[in-house]
């Protein structure tokens, strides 16, 4: 079964993994008695794992899904750019997934490195990828596309960016994975917007647990210019480590204790923000696992969502 045919009878819950840079990380993740074996138990219907610009780890990337794959516990979901991609390189690439048994993606443009102005391949933005895909392929691939409910931080406008996420179902998109948003009211607007504009793919909402507050900042303002809530800035202001949680040497003496009461509150922020997606009616949730299981799984647990 696809996960188009999954979103057609049910909500779905999935986690997203990232491919690690070493030879332990990777043992750790995909190894014996591994993360990915732990988050099986959670029985997820699929893994996603992400893709650098220009394939740069698609190696490691492959190595995860293949894992995913062999164990038959989840449907394997690669993220897969545009960047630095010229069409023959990317029906290679894809051609080599569907060997493997991967016949589901992410299509991105993908976010471009520093300094770089373009995408440096033949495909400019997701909306070509996700037509030349299904034209190439035809129905042999399951094709997810990414929806900013806050607005792409490169788009004109909100209206633009709907406009453009319109184009992706008439060009075969099957489904929505959105990026990071935290304002529930902007989600909102933006999931009434979309419906209104006629875009009636099922929405799987992407949740990164809010656990580290350097990381929670530098998600936020590094990449998708994503705006915190009220809710989520009292728990970084009321855990603030002193000079800045950046300093990897902090003169704070509660450092320790902070960083404990700042995850502590942020796992609780996470499981009501997972409430509050869940009443608007969306078709499912994918849980940044940031490759550890303790925390997601208690989330996923408190949050309801095993029971899906």
């Amino acid at each position: 079964m696809t996960v188009k045919e999954i979103l057609e009878k049910r909500s779905t819950f999935s986690f997203e993994v990232f491919p690690p840079k070493t030879d332990p990380g990777m043992e750790k993740l995909v190894g014996k008695d591994g993360v990915l074996e732990k988050l099986y138990t959670l029985n997820p219907d699929y893994i996603s794992c992400t893709y650098g610009a220009g394939g740069g780890n698609v190696g490691k990337n492959l190595e995860v899904l293949d894992s995913v794959k062999a164990s038959g516990k989840a449907i394997p979901v690669t993220h897969f750019t545009c960047i630095g991609n010229t069409k023959e390189g990317i029906k290679e690439q894809l051609d080599t997934y569907l060997e493997h048994g991967i016949d589901h993606m992410l299509a991105l443009r993908g976010d471009l490195p520093f300094g770089w102005t373009g995408t440096g391949g033949d495909l400019h933005y997701a909306t070509e990828l996700v037509k030349f895909v299904r034209d190439t392929y035809g129905d042999k691939f399951t094709i997810a596309v990414a929806g900013s409910p806050e607005g792409h931080i490169q788009c004109r406008s909100l209206d633009a960016d709907i406009a453009f996420l319109k184009q992706k179902p008439d060009n075969g998109a099957d489904y929505i994975m959105t990026q990071l948003c935290w304002d529930m009211d902007q989600f909102r607007y933006w999931l009434d917007a979309i419906r209104n504009a006629g875009i009636w793919m099922p929405v799987d909402v992407g949740i990164m647990p809010v656990l580290d507050q350097a990381a929670t900042i530098n998600m936020a303002l590094s990449r998708n210019g994503c705006v915190m809530d009220r809710a989520l800035c009292e728990i970084i202001s009321k855990n603030w480590i002193f000079p800045n949680p950046f300093d990897k040497e902090p003169f704070d003496a509660a450092v320790d204790q902070k960083k404990a009461d700042f995850k502590k509150a942020g796992i609780e922020y996470t499981i009501k923000q997972i409430d509050e997606y869940r009443a608007c009616g969306i078709n499912g949730i994918h849980l940044y696992a940031l490759n550890k299981y303790e925390d997601v799984a208690y989330i996923a647990k408190e949050a309801g969502l095993l029971n899906l």
